[in-house]
């Protein structure tokens, strides 16, 4: 499905990096595994290779823009033009309420989720634009549809990737690139065993009884968050673009060759919900 096109996958060392890389490879993907931890970008090349894969590390930390460009020079002066960008890396950063929050480490978590997608989006456009294709794909997370209390960092930088993909699938709409950004669901991840460690007074009761639960029973299934992808970076996607789709909850199995059609709809977007909003949708159910 993605035979001979390049992958950059940012935050690959581990988690849910660790394993879009992996598929991708299975898809016939060559990877660029990005991650700012050595011994982790070079376990995930190997795993890679091991399997018949081709990838290739590179330690990156995507909050440092000269790191960001000087990664992507290597990335294509040994394996060529990135076709396919997923820009998943991130932290969870400050936790509790935002008054007692360090701002460093509040400021952190913004340089490396928001921060980290736009370094890694605008160097890697102009090559894109100039073949007159590509795919990126964002890593949206908890709070960016619904306010997430004790998290701001986190939801906020995540709600802002949302709205930056929205803004820059316009934009490049022009060019044949597409920009859509996935909620992955509520996966068991490091940042789990975060919440679980600093306790219900930081998180609030809520947070920490789901996380509890989730410890014991499972998370979501990983395997929706690879389908997802896979369909994203590939041409079954077509021009499917400004999207946000949550890998669990919506019916993009359902939606090969439906692109123009979602594209004109407001669904799957951050919008407010007010008549002006809704109209064109209660048009569309008229219709049928």
């Amino acid at each position: 499905m993605l035979d001979g096109k390049l992958a950059i996958v940012t935050g690959a060392g581990r988690g849910i990096g660790r394993a879009l890389a992996l598929r991708l490879a299975e898809e016939g993907a060559t990877v660029a595994v990005w991650a700012r931890t050595a011994a982790e970008v070079e376990t995930t090349a190997k795993v890679i290779r091991a399997s018949g894969g081709r990838a290739h590390a590179y330690l990156v930390d995507v909050a440092d823009p000269g790191a960001v460009r000087a990664g992507l020079h290597c990335t294509e002066s040994e394996l060529g033009p990135v076709a396919v960008l997923i820009n998943n890396a991130g932290i969870q950063g400050a936790i509790g309420p935002l008054w007692e929050n360090d701002p460093d480490s509040w400021w952190a978590t913004v340089k490396t989720n928001l921060g980290g997608m736009f370094h890694c989006c605008r160097m890697v456009l102009p090559g894109m634009v100039e073949r007159q294709q590509g795919k990126i794909i964002n890593l949206s997370g908890g709070g960016a549809t619904s306010p997430r209390p004790n998290f701001s960092a986190y939801a906020t930088s995540k709600a802002a990737i949302v709205r930056l993909t929205e803004t820059l699938a316009e934009e490049v709409k022009p060019y044949n690139i597409q920009v859509n950004a996935v909620a992955p669901g509520a996966i068991n991840t490091r940042m789990l065993e975060e919440i679980l460690a600093v306790g219900e007074n930081r998180v609030g009761m809520a947070e920490m009884a789901a996380a509890s639960y989730r410890a014991q029973q499972g998370g979501d299934s990983l395997a929706h968050v690879l389908e997802l992808v896979t369909f994203l970076a590939s041409d079954a996607s077509g021009a499917l673009t400004g999207k946000l789709i949550s890998a669990v909850h919506d019916p993009w199995h359902e939606w090969a060759g439906k692109a123009d059609e979602l594209n004109a709809s407001p669904l799957y977007t951050l919008r407010r919900l007010d008549p002006h909003t809704i109209k064109p949708l209660l048009g569309a159910i008229t219709e049928s």
